[in-house]
C-alpha cells in the first residue's frame, strides 16, 4: 500500500478514528493488526519472513536477559539468522548472476538456473531496525521488552515500515509502551507536514521523475542532456525520499508518535560528513553505531580509520541494492568523506563555494546510484562538453531550468525552515498553519503529476 494512494488514506482514516476510541491495550492490538494488514497488502508471503524476523529478535532479547552467560551465543543467533534471511532474499540472485558470468568467462558450464525470488519491501529497513533492538539489549543500554504483542508494535508500525526512519527501540518501544492521547496542540502541524509530503511526491518528485526517466532511456546522450537528466534525478530522489519520511512522520504524529527527522536540508551541506548527517540521518547514524563505532571508529590513528570508513560505506552501498552500482556508490562516498576527515578542513572553502561545489560531487554519486548498467555508466563518464552540439546544450539547458523551477519549493522551504521561522514567528499559529494546509491541499489538485510512481526506497 502506498502512501499516495485513495486505498492508504481510507486506510489511515480508520485507523486513526479506531485508535482514538480504545485503551492503551487496545490501541496496540489495532496497530499490529493495521500494520500487518498494511504490510500484507500487495502480497501476504512477504509476512512470512517479517514475522520469522519479529519473533526471533523478541525471543533473542528475552534469552539474553534470562541466560546472560550465553549473551553472545544469542546476540550470534539474531545476527546470522537476519543478515542470513535478507542475503537469501536481496543478494541471491546477485551472487548467482556473478558465478554464472564468472564461469562462462572460464568457459565452465554455467550454474542451473534458480527460481528468482520477489524481494520483500522494507526488509533491509525492518531487519536493521530489529537487529538494533538485540544489539542495544546485548549492551545492556535497554531491558528487553516483555510482551511480543508490544515488541511487534515497535517492528511493524505501519507509517515507517518499509521506507523508514529506522527507528531505535529507546525512542519508539517506550512510545509504544507509554500512555498517549491525541495530540490537540499539534495536530495541525502533523496534517500541514502531511500535505507538504504529498506536495514533494505528486508535484515535485513524479514531475521531476518524468525528466530523469526520460533522459536515462537515452543510451547515447549528450553531456548537457545526461547531467541535466541527473540533476532532475538529484531533486527526484530528495523530494521522493523525505515525502515518505514526511508522510509517516505526519501520520505518526495524529496517532500520539513521534519519529525521528530523516532530512535536514542536505543539498545545503558544506562537506561529504555533513552531507551524511543531513541525509538519511537514520541510516548514517545506525552505520556510525553499529558498524563504523564498534570496527574501531577513529580510535586507532587514521590509517584505521579509513578502513572503518570504506567498510562501512561499502556496507552502505550494499545495504541499497544488490548491483555493483551500489557498491561503487558506497566505495564513492567512503573516499569523500574519508579524504574530508583526512584533509577537509585544511582546504574546505566558504559556504558560497562549498555548497555548490558538495552538490555537485552528490549529483556524481547520484549517477553511480541510477545508472546500473556498467557499460553505460562507463559511456557516461566519458562524455565531453565541448564535443556537444549547440543544440543538446539548449535541450539540457530547457531540461534543467524546468527541474530548477520544481525544486523552488524545496528552495523556499529551507529559507523558511532555516532563517523565515525565526523572523517571522507569527506565521506559526494556527490561523496560519490552516491557510497554509488549504494553500498546499489546491496546489496538489492544480500541480500534481500526470503519472506517478512508487517510493524509490520501497525497492530498498
Amino acid at each position: 500500500m502506498i502512501f499516495h494512494s485513495l486505498d492508504y488514506l481510507c486506510f489511515f482514516l480508520v485507523i486513526l478514528l479506531l485508535h482514538w476510541q480504545l485503551p492503551r491495550r487496545g490501541q496496540l492490538w489495532l496497530l499490529l493488526a493495521g500494520s500487518l494488514y498494511f504490510y500484507g497488502y500487495v502480497s501476504r508471503a512477504w509476512l512470512i519472513p517479517f514475522a520469522f524476523t519479529m519473533i526471533l529478535d523478541w525471543a533473542m532479547g528475552r534469552l539474553l536477559e534470562a541466560r546472560p552467560a550465553r549473551r553472545r551465543l544469542w546476540l550470534s543467533l539474531s545476527i546470522g539468522c537476519n543478515l542470513g534471511l535478507l542475503c537469501w532474499f536481496k543478494y541471491r540472485g546477485f551472487f548467482i548472476e556473478n558465478v554464472q558470468s564468472v564461469l562462462a568467462r572460464l568457459g565452465l558450464a554455467p550454474a542451473p538456473e534458480v527460481l528468482s525470488l520477489i524481494v520483500p519491501a522494507g526488509i533491509s529497513f525492518y531487519t536493521f531496525q530489529s537487529m538494533s533492538y538485540v544489539i542495544d539489549v546485548y549492551r545492556g543500554h535497554m531491558r528487553a521488552c516483555r510482551r511480543l504483542d508490544d515488541y511487534a508494535v515497535f517492528v511493524s508500525f505501519f507509517p515507517q515500515l518499509v521506507a523508514g526512519p529506522i527507528e531505535r527501540a529507546a525512542h519508539l518501544l517506550s512510545q509504544v509502551l507509554a500512555e498517549r492521547r491525541f495530540p490537540w496542540a499539534a495536530a495541525t502541524r502533523w496534517l500541514t507536514l502531511i500535505l507538504w509530503g504529498f506536495v514533494l511526491k505528486v508535484v515535485i518528485a513524479d514531475h521531476a521523475a518524468l525528466t530523469a526517466n526520460k533522459v536515462f532511456s537515452i543510451r547515447d546522450a549528450s553531456f548537457p542532456v545526461l547531467w541535466s537528466g541527473v540533476f532532475a534525478f538529484a531533486i527526484q530522489i530528495f523530494a521522493d525520499f523525505s515525502a515518505y519520511t514526511c508522510i509517516a512522520r505526519g501520520s505518526a504524529g495524529l496517532l500520539g508518535f513521534d519519529l525521528m527527522e530523516n532530512f535536514r536540508h542536505p543539498y545545503l551541506a558544506v562537506s561529504p560528513a555533513d552531507f551524511w548527517r543531513r541525509w538519511h540521518i537514520s541510516l548514517s547514524t545506525w552505520m556510525r553505531d553499529y558498524i563504523y563505532i564498534p570496527l574501531g571508529g577513529s580510535r586507532d590513528g587514521k590509517t584505521a580509520a579509513t578502513r572503518n570508513v570504506l567498510l562501512t560505506f561499502l556496507i552502505s552501498g550494499a545495504w541499497h541494492g544488490a548491483a555493483w552500482n551500489f557498491i561503487l556508490w558506497g566505495l564513492y562516498w567512503g573516499l569523500l568523506v574519508a579524504a574530508d576527515q583526512a584533509w577537509g578542513k585544511r582546504w574546505r572553502p566558504p559556504a558560497l563555494i562549498a555548497v555548490p561545489l558538495m552538490f555537485a560531487l552528490t549529483c556524481i554519486g547520484w549517477l553511480l546510484f541510477r545508472e546500473q548498467d556498467a557499460d553505460y555508466l562507463w559511456q557516461h563518464f566519458q562524455l565531453q562538453p565541448w564535443t556537444a552540439p549547440r543544440a543538446d546544450w539548449l535541450i539540457g539547458g530547457f531540461l534543467t531550468a524546468k527541474t530548477l523551477l520544481l525544486a523552488l519549493p524545496l528552495i523556499a522551504h529551507a529559507w523558511w525552515d532555516l532563517r523565515g521561522r525565526h523572523r517571522h514567528p507569527g506565521w506559526d499559529t494556527l490561523p496560519a498553519r490552516t491557510l497554509l494546509s488549504l494553500a498546499l491541499f489546491t496546489l496538489i489538485l492544480a500541480l500534481r503529476s500526470p503519472e506517478s510512481s512508487a517510493f524509490i526506497y520501497f525497492q530498498f
